[in-house]
């Protein structure tokens, strides 16, 4: 079923100061009455700017939509559906997209600051919708809806994706078609969310048409990840995953593990978007804000490595790249994904990008991962370096 909230309505929720998605909580209540993963539960008018006030000749919606947690019960999630208004007849593609780190605070989600125009993958996303294609985004779990967003749980985040795209073809105003052609494209933790959902395709989601995967910064393996940033720069997100995995996993149960300093910098997490959640878990240990560290216990170790990247082969062709000098996500940790993806037969266009570090990697690879999935949007053969 499919309902729409009018925007006078959703003004008048704000300006009393009511969350925005309190229209949902009859929906939420039972997540069962929404129907099927990717099924519509609403939807209402929005925009799309990378800047404020620029404009992108689009029409936006945001959208909330059934998809399903990691452990396999049904969930909604909310996202963002943005299509050219170009007067193209007839179909056009369609790409699912995963933003990077963005924060847990509900406010730092992707449909929160595309209206406002501060939504930091916007430009990038905008280089999509230019070229015709219709864009999916989404929030991921608990990101703009209730509860801790379930941040660097691979497979929530890969089913969050494939639901986005099934849920703009469902949409009637984004006039897609079910056969419409899809890419996924992520980097960072929209790398992990790609990289995922290319895993699950065959299995979750059959009936997406999906001709190829743009992949890059993919933290494959986040114990080797946590390591290789426990008190430097990117502790900070240790701390915003440990969140996260106990979001979705609530028997880690995180607070046993925090000494009051943890319990602090936790409380501020929870409410803060990825700049300054940043500043605030930088150059911080994992021993400095525990009594233990969950890392070295049995379930935390096996919930960390259920997200691992690799262990299944993607049924569509794979363009995957990483910063050489990547300072928060190992080069090594992605060119094992590579490895193991090849190892099974993957069909895998792999670059290293030479100069530059994490942030820079997604600038400067968004046209050639673009202008891949247009060629296999075309019917071209993927030419893999396996």
């Amino acid at each position: 079923m499919h309902t729409r909230t009018g925007a006078g309505a959703w003004a008048l929720v704000a300006a009393l100061g009511l969350s925005a998605v309190t229209p949902l909580a009859a929906a939420q209540a039972d997540e069962r009455a929404a129907g099927s993963p990717g099924d519509v539960v609403s939807s209402e008018p929005s925009s799309f700017h990378p800047l404020p006030g620029q404009p992108t000749n689009t029409k936006a919606w945001k959208i909330h939509y059934r998809s399903t947690t990691a452990s396999g019960r049904p969930n909604t999630v909310s996202g963002t559906v943005i299509v050219p208004q170009d007067g193209r007849k007839g179909p056009r593609p369609l790409i699912t997209y995963a933003v990077g780190t963005v924060g847990v605070g509900d406010h730092c989600a992707p449909s929160a600051g595309f209206p406002r125009g501060t939504a930091v993958e916007a430009n990038l996303i905008q280089q999509l919708t230019l070229r015709g294609w219709a864009v999916a985004v989404t929030d991921y779990e608990g990101l703009g809806t209730p509860g801790d967003h379930t941040y660097t749980v691979g497979r929530a985040e890969g089913q969050a994706m494939l639901d986005a795209a099934r849920a703009a073809i469902r949409l009637p105003e984004a006039g897609l078609a079910e056969d419409t052609p899809v890419g996924i494209m992520g980097y960072s933790q929209g790398g992990q969310a790609s990289a995922w959902a290319a895993e699950l395709h065959g299995s979750y989601a059959p009936d997406l048409d999906v001709k190829g995967t743009a992949t890059g910064g993919i933290p494959g393996d986040l114990l080797k990840v946590a390591k290789f940033n426990d008190g430097s720069y990117g502790s900070g997100l240790i701390f915003m995953a440990a969140i996260g995995q106990n979001a979705a996993f609530p028997e880690l149960k995180l607070d046993s593990y925090l000494n009051p300093l943890g319990r602090t910098l936790i409380g501020a997490l929870r409410n803060s978007c990825v700049a300054d959640g940043a500043v605030l878990g930088s150059f911080k240990s994992i021993a400095s804000m525990t009594t233990r560290n969950p890392l070295d216990q049995p379930d935390w170790q096996r919930r960390l490595t259920e997200s691992r990247v690799g262990t299944v082969k993607p049924d569509a062709p794979v363009y995957q790249y990483h910063a050489l000098a990547d300072e928060l996500i190992p080069y090594g940790v992605g060119k094992q994904v590579r490895a193991d993806w090849c190892a099974r037969g993957a069909n895998v266009e792999w670059h290293t990008i030479p100069l530059g570090e994490h942030v820079s990697g997604v600038i400067t690879q968004s046209p050639f991962a673009a202008q891949w999935l247009a060629d296999r949007f075309a019917g071209k053969p993927a030419r893999g370096n396996c």
